[in-house]
């Protein structure tokens, strides 16, 4: 007889040749409970970051009050303003509003948000804070971050 080599292996092999034995898993235990304490150190220490980025949004028409401001409070992203009546529809697809101001058409600002509902300022005149876009047909394209309600 020859001295053929098994077909069958053995699976219940010597643990210090596992690699997902008891140290890696309190490694692996070490590393989330570090994780977790270092978010909950992190957020302790900087509470006003959460508060200074807080959107303030309307919860329905009925609640809009002149003179409130609605969105971020970040005046660096969102540095430019203009003034207006918000009124439904883009031109040739940019934009999901525009204001009206004076002077016509051409004065036009054509807006999308992606931090605030416009639809609750529909038919109001309004100030809004945001960053322009480059834009291919609209005058002036803008992401709207901020409204004021005047």
């Amino acid at each position: 007889m020859e001295n053929n080599p098994s077909i069958m292996h053995n699976f219940n092999t010597n643990s210090s040749n596992n690699p997902f034995g008891r140290k890696f898993v309190a490694v692996l235990i070490i590393v989330v409970f570090l994780g977790i304490g270092s978010g909950l150190l992190l957020s302790r220490l900087s509470p006003n970051l959460a508060k200074n980025n807080a959107l303030v949004s309307p919860k329905d028409k009925s609640s809009i009050e002149k003179g409130k401001i609605y969105g971020s409070d970040d005046t660096g992203t969102f540095k430019d303003s203009a003034e207006g009546k918000l009124i439904v529809g883009g031109i040739d697809g940019e934009g999901q509003y525009h204001l009206e101001r004076p002077g016509g058409e051409s004065q036009n600002v054509y807006l999308t948000s992606s931090s605030v509902d416009l639809s609750f300022f529909i038919g109001r005149k309004i100030k809004i804070w945001g960053e322009t876009q480059k834009a291919q047909k609209a005058g002036w394209l803008m992401d709207v971050g901020r409204v004021e309600v005047l």
